[in-house]
């Protein structure tokens, strides 16, 4: 796209204009250096000056709002029609979306951010297009990222939108216009999550037939247990409306609960019997027992010896099941006959019961659960496998809540018979839940837990509150780790990322080796001879063939003589000393196959938080272009997690682990999308990926080799897509580590 727009430019200068001035309206200000200050949630500038040609345009932006996540609204004001476009801006990057700008426009409006906060503004140009180049543009985005119509022909993508133009009595390009713009519109899930929730969560619920006709779905016999003791202090009345809420959220399942087991102490139930009375009647199954339990973790165990069937669902009183919870979760039994621990997604309620704050969970994450008690309430658990957890057991937190649930989860993990296959996810919201206020420290408990299962690993605080960072025991001897950095000249880049290498490790038994591949620059030469005499880690090994990123690799790993490969590239420099030395210790586990670390670019945004599978259609970095200190959705960027994949940039595995999946693909993917390949392999071979926060560098991203900005590149890049969406494509569209009800457009985790 980028090719074809600067071809459009210097072929039709006179179609390209831009805002000479912006005025403000409303909450702005221009600050110094050419910054802009909102104060507000709707700061407006005026464009004055060129505005564009009526018809299809390009807009393109480049802006760096200082809040990671940030979106501008370009507005067009005409007689006949007010329509505005959202632009999802991050940092250093140019956002491209076509539109149609109506017939006189008398006024154009640019929203640079929705929120409080500083921009800059680089770059607002409108360049107009002809309706087939526009169409074209449209067409081919949609056949790279939208759901229905990915890897169509282009000629199948506009059958297509004829097809449903018909039904609908619609144009086709409208249609296209629509779905395009689904492709560029973010989402977020603090703006939007109560829009997802009208047109997306609405519209996929199960209707009362999908129900009906499911009756085998009453096979799965559940039991939510209802316990009353953190909420005896309260006073009656809202003891009773809590109370209320979470009944009333069993009697509303579109698939109903077999059995609901309440434990009230003697005084609340001798207080509410009518009322209760009144329950019982209402609400089949509901079994309510005089409890002289003095703690949460009491009541938990007594309450299972009322449990009569084979799945069990705790509810705190006054939080929610969503009204499909007990069939999502026997949708999900069903398919998984294996699983025991049904995990679901959730959110929060505020004070007026409003939604907000969705926790949109991946699969199976165990380092994820080490970092942080990830899997929340929303869990299902077979009767069979609930540990009793006594008082004494739980000691300080026999009252917390979340502190028993994670203690739950984490005594179901270190089981000796535990297997994977035990845990299935549940990708749907089924529990909200009012916040707890108390915030714990699971560092004692998670430091149990490791002990238990015979690990030497040591657990400390983590970034955040509430997480855990796990220090994994080094091997002894320290094993040696053979560096790998192919390079071709460019010196300017090389040398500060070996330097760094050799001057900011702390872990230094490592050789570095730099692969030459048919450098001729006197400067380079000279460097690559200087730094080999200097320091007796440095090898140069020649590769003399055109660039093949796998082929030169490869050929640096058999001539390695460390235990573990690290993929290094020449245009990363690590930002402390310690980043090797947590990267050894997560690779020399046995389960491990590949570890990637956080990268930065050089103005400290956020370029490599691991890699989701399907983003954009075959792979992209998660949470690029956040700010380097954001969290992250649920934190992520800040905890060590496992990831389906991570970059080459910076990848560590054990060379037995390379080995055996054949290293990378020499022959079908010679620059791009290897490092991902190699990940999945890994992967599929039955190691855990990791990514971890605590190894962090710069990464100047692909200054080395150039972009793919010319006919042979582009086709090269063609080829390895089309090879990695055959091998791989169902794992590229369902990645484990992430969420389906997340995007596969844009890398911040916004709303699908």
């Amino acid at each position: 796209m980028k090719l074809m727009t600067d071809q459009l430019k210097s072929a039709w200068p006179l179609h390209q204009r831009s805002p000479a001035h912006f005025a403000p309206i409303q909450q702005i200000e221009a600050g110094k250096g050419g910054e802009w200050v909102s104060h507000g949630e709707t700061p407006l500038l005026n464009m004055q000056g060129a505005l564009p040609w009526p018809g299809w345009n390009m807009i393109e932006i480049e802006a760096e709002p200082s809040i990671a996540g940030s979106a501008a609204t370009v507005t067009f004001e005409s007689s006949r029609a007010t329509v505005s476009y959202e632009f999802p801006i991050r940092h250093g990057k140019v956002t491209k979306r076509i539109v149609y700008v109506p017939w006189g426009v008398k006024r154009a409006t640019l929203m640079p951010m929705g929120s409080a906060g500083r921009f800059m503004l680089r770059q607002l140009r409108f360049v107009w297009l002809t309706p087939p180049f526009a169409y074209n543009r449209m067409l081919q985005r949609l056949a790279n990222i939208h759901d229905h119509y990915r890897d169509l022909p282009l000629p199948e993508v506009m059958q297509s939108l004829k097809q449903q133009a018909a039904k609908q009595g619609r144009k086709w390009q409208q249609i296209a216009l629509e779905d395009y713009e689904t492709t560029l519109i973010s989402m977020s899930i603090k703006r939007h999550y109560q829009k997802w929730i009208r047109l997306i969560e609405r519209r996929r619920a199960p209707s009362e037939h999908d129900v009906a006709k499911q009756r085998h779905l009453q096979r799965f016999e559940c039991s939510v247990l209802l316990l009353s003791s953190t909420l005896e202090t309260l006073p009656l009345a809202q003891f009773k409306a809590q109370l209320g809420e979470s009944l009333a959220s069993v009697a509303e399942q579109s698939l109903a609960a077999h059995q609901v087991v309440l434990l009230l102490s003697p005084n609340r139930r001798e207080a509410l019997q009518h009322w209760l009375e009144e329950w019982q009647r209402e609400l089949a199954g509901l079994v309510v027992v005089e409890s002289e339990a003095t703690t949460l973790a009491s009541q938990r165990v007594e309450a299972l010896t009322y449990c009569e069937h084979a799945w069990v669902w705790y509810l705190r009183p006054g939080d929610r099941l969503a009204t499909a919870a007990i069939y999502y979760a026997a949708k999900i039994a069903e398919g998984n006959p294996q699983a025991k621990l049904l995990i679901a997604d959730e959110d929060a309620l505020d004070e007026h019961g409003i939604r907000h704050s969705p926790r949109f969970k991946p699969d199976w994450n165990p380092d994820l659960l080490l970092s942080m008690p990830y899997t929340g309430r929303a869990v299902c658990y077979q009767h069979a496998i609930i540990p009793r957890l006594s008082a004494q057991q739980c000691g300080e937190h026999s009252d917390h809540a979340d502190w028993l649930d994670y203690a739950q989860v984490l005594s179901v993990v270190r089981r000796a018979d535990f297997s994977p296959e035990w845990v299935a996810h549940v990708p749907h919201v089924a529990y909200h839940g009012h916040p707890e206020t108390v915030s714990l420290s699971y560092v004692p408990l998670v430091q149990q837990h490791l002990n238990s299962v015979h690990t030497q690993a040591q657990v400390s605080e983590g970034l955040l509150p509430g997480t855990q960072r796990v220090r994994w025991p080094m091997p002894s001897p320290e094993p040696l780790v053979s560096l790998l950095v192919p390079t071709r000249d460019g010196v300017n880049i090389l040398k500060p990322c070996v330097d760094a290498i050799l001057d900011r490790t702390d872990y230094t038994h490592f050789e570095l080796l730099i692969l030459d591949n048919q450098s001729t620059c006197p400067e380079t030469l000279a460097y690559l001879k200087e730094v080999a005499a200097r320091d007796s880690r440095v090898k140069v090994l020649l590769w003399d063939a055109p660039f093949n990123y796998s082929t030169i690799n490869n050929f640096g790993a058999a001539n390695a003589k460390g235990s573990i490969i690290g993929l290094i590239n020449n245009d990363v420099e690590p930002t402390e000393g310690t980043w090797l030395t947590e990267m050894v210790e997560q690779v020399s586990r046995p389960e491990v196959g590949c570890v990637g670390a956080k990268l930065y670019y050089p103005n400290d945004t956020v370029q490599h938080g691991g890699v989701i599978l399907g983003l954009g259609g075959l792979a992209g970095h998660a949470h690029r272009f956040f700010q380097r200190d954001d969290d992250g959705y649920m934190g992520r960027l800040k905890v060590t997690q496992n990831l389906s994949a991570v970059t080459a940039a910076c990848l560590l595995l054990r060379k037995e682990v390379f080995d055996e999946v054949s290293g990378l693909n020499e022959q079908d993917l010679a620059v791009a999308y290897n490092d991902v390949d190699l990940c999945i392999k890994v992967r599929e071979a039955g190691y855990r990926n990791v990514w971890t926060p605590y190894a962090a560098l710069y990464h100047h991203e692909s200054i080395s080799r150039g972009a793919d900005d010319t006919p042979e590149k582009r086709a090269r890049w063609l080829s390895e897509y089309a090879y990695m969406r055959k091998t791989w494509g169902e794992l590229l569209d369902s990645d484990p580590a992430y969420n389906p009800n997340l995007t596969l457009v844009h890398e911040d985790f916004s709303l699908r």
